[in-house]
């Protein structure tokens, strides 16, 4: 469930780029859940018409995504199929990382690259052919060949993925296969049920095989059937002429080209490996940040989940040829790299046999989690809440005032005082626990609940980003005619306005960066 502030923040990034319509069914699909097209014209209060363009244009940016189910209906009457349209929040979210993205994407494959990335980025879905035809528009345009080897560079580094499926069907649950039946009872115990929308995300999803495969001849439009991978593709296309039933949302039943789109989940991985370097390197050593950077190159590509609890196991040979091509790290012998390893948390092992090393990614982000949280209770509350705070988090259990009191080193009335205000703002769970005897005494048990403070640091983080972003979008409407003046006419006290406006949109720009560098740590890391 999406909290307040994240739905206001989303609805806020929509009606930015497409207007107040977009953004009022964005902010009722996020705010209701998944919704038919009747019960989203119902909710709005917009026209059918409207509502339907509005679908049009958040399905085409990634932002919606539909797919049909089979509706219950009374005995002896014919099945009916229902389209559904769900939001994809955090699609939506990401549209205010573009610009981290397309710094990813300069600096490892160049502008060329960059230039059809950023295409995609503005019009959401575009075919190959489109891509060209937008080169060719550009006044420093590149050949057909050269477009086409920049878009296969994209797509060998996962930055640009197929799109999904635009409306595939969902069957019942108990028409599943037996295939998908069978397991044993500790798995299915293990496995808690998916959610329709994670089955949609699921069917939606293109093969693997074909994920990030252009064909030879896609760029002349010829056909596309070749050995059983075209074929698959085929199949595909089909499957969308019969799925896409709601003739409004659909165009003609004509054969689509392939449409491609950018794989945000590889840029968020990047980051998150980028979070932990960076986490590791401050916290850690300079060494140690080279050696887990080593790591997260080689096993980058065997990561099958976004949020992987561990790295794959390498070879410390293989570890040591990576670390040694890294800056800073030439200098670095097997002995420092060892001793980086043990840094990480690793082991050596016992014998020379298999020295193999996986690093603990998901203790690495808590640790991150835990000290962005340390250092606002720290600015909010003072250093003797940050000492207090900080025990409880490093305990993970439930412990008692006075104990809290004699390792903090802090008064116990002053002890007291300071959690009931943590306690009170949501920061701390506590327990009453009575003991009976000769006279009757309550202790207080305190402990830091991460599940529910985790949540509400991401609802004020949420809030954050959204007023940064109010404030960035009025210091424009207070200087919108000095934005539109040509730069020889900005002289005297114009000039020292636009300087003023230049000066707050950087800093302004700056913290929403670094606030959304926080916002991922809590959510998508």
């Amino acid at each position: 469930m999406v909290s307040q502030y994240g739905i206001k923040l989303a609805a806020y990034l929509i009606s930015s780029s497409y207007g107040d319509f977009c953004s009022k069914v964005c902010e009722c699909l996020l705010s209701r859940g998944t919704l038919t097209l009747a019960q989203i014209i119902r909710f709005t209060e917009l026209s059918r018409e409207n509502v339907i363009n509005c679908l049009r244009v958040l399905i085409h940016q990634n932002c919606v995504q539909a797919f049909s189910i089979q509706q219950e209906v009374a005995f002896g009457e014919a099945p009916k199929i229902v389209t559904q349209y769900m939001v994809l929040f955090d699609n939506t979210i990401h549209k205010m990382r573009f610009p981290k993205f397309m710094q990813i994407v300069s600096e490892e494959l160049g502008k060329d690259c960059l230039g059809i990335f950023e295409g995609l980025l503005q019009h959401g879905r575009l075919s190959l052919n489109q891509i060209i035809d937008r080169n060719m528009q550009t006044p420093d345009n590149s050949d057909v060949h050269a477009v086409q080897e920049s878009f296969s560079r994209l797509l060998n580094a996962c930055f640009v993925e197929r799109c999904p499926a635009p409306e595939p069907f969902l069957a019942p649950p108990e028409e599943e296969t037996p295939a998908k039946k069978r397991g044993t009872k500790s798995a299915k115990i293990a496995e808690a049920p998916k959610t329709i929308e994670q089955r949609a995300l699921e069917t939606a999803a293109p093969m693997e095989s074909i994920r990030f495969l252009m064909e030879i001849d896609t760029l002349s439009g010829a056909s596309e059937e070749k050995g059983m991978e075209s074929h698959n593709i085929a199949t595909l296309e089909e499957k969308w002429k019969q799925d896409f039933s709601d003739a409004e949302l659909s165009s003609s039943g004509k054969k689509k080209e392939i449409l491609w789109r950018v794989n945000f989940e590889e840029f968020v991985r990047r980051l998150r490996h980028k979070a932990c370097i960076e986490y590791v390197r401050i916290r850690l050593s300079d060494q140690a940040g080279i050696v887990l950077s080593a790591i997260l190159e080689l096993t980058r590509s065997s990561e099958t989940r976004l949020k992987t609890d561990k790295s794959a196991s390498m070879s410390i040979n293989d570890i040591y040829d990576e670390v040694i091509k890294k800056d800073g790290g030439l200098g670095m012998d097997l002995e420092r790299v060892r001793a980086s390893l043990v840094q990480l948390g690793c082991q050596i092992p016992t014998t020379g046999i298999d020295e193999t090393y996986s690093i603990d990614l998901k203790n690495i982000i808590e640790l991150a989690q835990n000290e962005e949280v340390e250092s606002v209770v720290l600015k909010r509350y003072g250093r003797e809440a940050y000492r207090i705070f900080r025990l409880l988090t490093k305990s993970g259990r439930l412990l008692e005032t006075d104990k809290i009191s004699d390792t903090t080193f802090v008064e116990k009335k002053d002890t007291l005082k300071i959690l009931y205000k943590l306690w009170k703002d949501g920061y701390l769970h506590m327990e009453k626990v009575s003991v009976n005897g000769p006279k009757q005494a309550l202790f207080l048990l305190w402990e830091v609940n991460k599940e529910s403070l985790w949540v509400c640091v991401l609802d004020e983080m949420h809030h954050a980003a959204l007023n940064l972003r109010l404030r960035i979008t009025y210091e424009q409407d207070q200087e919108k005619e000095i934005l539109q003046l040509p730069t020889e006419k900005l002289v005297g006290e114009l000039e020292k306005r636009y300087k003023r406006l230049r000066k707050v949109r950087i800093i302004l720009e700056s913290s929403l960066m670094n606030l959304d560098d926080a916002l991922m740590l809590f959510h998508d890391f």
